[in-house]
C-alpha cells in the first residue's frame, strides 16, 4: 500500500472518529494536509476556528503567518506536513486535555509512520510536551535538534505566539532558516541531544482501508 493511500486512508478514519469528547462540538475533524514524501512535519496544538470550519489545518492567521515566514525561508507549504497533537477543535480554542491528546496519539503516531520525515517540529508548547517530554520549556529549547526512539525533533515557538509577540516574527523566521539549512545537510551527532525513555510507538497500523490494533509501525 503507497504512503498516499495510507495518509488518505487515516484521514477518512480521522473524520468519523468519536474517540473523545472533543468530536461532540467540532464541525469537521482536520486530519493534516501535506507532502506524503515531506521532509518536515510540523505538529501543532489543534484546530481553530477557521480549521473547524475547513477541515484544513493552519488556514486562519497563524498558519498565514507560518505561510510567509517558511516563503521567506524558501520552503513551500505543498513540500511539508501539516498536522495537529488532536484532529478536533478544543471548545473556545483551548488546550487539549490529557485523555484527547491520548485519544488522537495513534492517528499522529500512524501519519509519522507512514511519512517517515527527517524532521518533526513540534510547534509550542502543548506539542512540544507532547512529544518531547512535560519538563520541556519551548523558550529553553527551540530550534535545537532531539532524538527520541530514532526520530529527531526540532521544537519551534507557534506562530500563533509570534502574532501575540511581535518580536517573537524574527525570532521564527531565524529558526526556521535554520531548520532549512539543517534539511540541506547531514546532522553531526554531537548536534543532537538524545532524549529518554523512548517515545511509545502506535499499536495501529493501517490495513484493508482500516486503522487497526496489530504490529508496531515501523518508526524510521
Amino acid at each position: 500500500m503507497n504512503t498516499q493511500r495510507i495518509i488518505a486512508e487515516i484521514a477518512d478514519e480521522v473524520s468519523q472518529c468519536t474517540k473523545c469528547r472533543l468530536s461532540e462540538t467540532r464541525t469537521l475533524a482536520v486530519p493534516g494536509e501535506g507532502s506524503v514524501t515531506a521532509r518536515i512535519m510540523f505538529v501543532g496544538e489543534g484546530p481553530g476556528q477557521r480549521e473547524d470550519e475547513s477541515g484544513r489545518p493552519f488556514v486562519g492567521q497563524a498558519g498565514k503567518l507560518l505561510n510567509q515566514l517558511l516563503e521567506q525561508a524558501g520552503i513551500t507549504r505543498e513540500d511539508v506536513f501539516i498536522t495537529n497533537i488532536v484532529k478536533c477543535r478544543p471548545p473556545q480554542n483551548r488546550v487539549p486535555l490529557a485523555d484527547e491528546v491520548i485519544a488522537c496519539n495513534d492517528y499522529l503516531m500512524a501519519q509519522i509512520a507512514s511519512i517517515e520525515p527527517k524532521f518533526i517540529c513540534p510547534l509550542g508548547g502543548a506539542s512540544l510536551n507532547t512529544l518531547l517530554g512535560p519538563e520541556l520549556k519551548i523558550s529553553k529549547v527551540r530550534c535545537q535538534v532531539f532524538r527520541k526512539s530514532g526520530i529527531l525533533y526540532v521544537p519551534l515557538y507557534h506562530p500563533a505566539a509570534a502574532l501575540h509577540r511581535g518580536a517573537l516574527r524574527e525570532t521564527l523566521f531565524e529558526d526556521i532558516s535554520k531548520l532549512k539549512e539543517l534539511i540541506e545537510r547531514d546532522i553531526r551527532e554531537d548536534e543532537i541531544t538524545d532524549l529518554s525513555p523512548p517515545l511509545e510507538k502506535s499499536t495501529f497500523t493501517v490495513s484493508s482501508g482500516k486503522i487497526q490494533k496489530g504490529e508496531e509501525p515501523r518508526l524510521f
